[in-house]
């Protein structure tokens, strides 16, 4: 999903990157507190554990106290997404569960708005709080057309608001 958005963004004329709470590939890039401050905007995933955001990106928010603070984050647009084994597997208290330190940085949070089409036709992932994907019970990493649909007005909406705001 993540991927997803980032294609959409560059797509669009806009520059994205993808960061991790925990390096598992030799690519893979951790995310700093830096990362935050200098983002113009930030779409924030993570699977969801037991209705909750993964242990790693929770503590990364906890470290992030001097950013609250200092107000760095104030304004900033951000989105969430997630992603369950099954529909009923917490996606949208994950989604919530998500929000919560962005709304506590005083940043302005976007959902997907019922202009999207897919949101009122989804048999999968979706919701108005953020894209969601279920992977089903082989843990599929593929997106249906309806979740890709959605992350990428997620991500356009994301995009166009940051520059709104510059």
């Amino acid at each position: 999903m993540a991927h997803e958005f980032v294609d959409t963004i560059v797509a669009q004329g806009g520059n994205a990157v993808v960061r991790v709470f925990e390096k598992r590939q030799e690519h893979d890039v951790v995310v700093s507190k830096q990362d935050l401050v200098s983002c113009d905007a930030l779409a924030f995933g993570t699977p969801t554990r037991f209705g909750m955001m993964a242990s790693q990106a929770k503590a990364f928010w906890e470290t992030t106290s001097d950013l609250w603070l200092k107000g760095a984050l104030i304004d900033k647009p951000a989105c969430v997404f997630s992603s369950s084994s099954s529909m009923h597997g917490g996606n949208e208290a994950t989604l919530l569960n998500l929000s919560l330190p962005l709304l506590h940085h005083g940043m302005m949070l976007l959902g997907v708005p019922y202009d999207v089409p897919e949101l009122l036709a989804t048999e999968s992932g979706g919701t108005p709080y953020g894209a969601t994907h279920i992977s089903g019970s082989q843990n599929s990493t593929v997106l249906t057309q309806t979740e890709i649909k959605i992350c990428r007005a997620a991500a356009c909406r994301l995009l166009r608001v940051a520059e709104k705001l510059k």
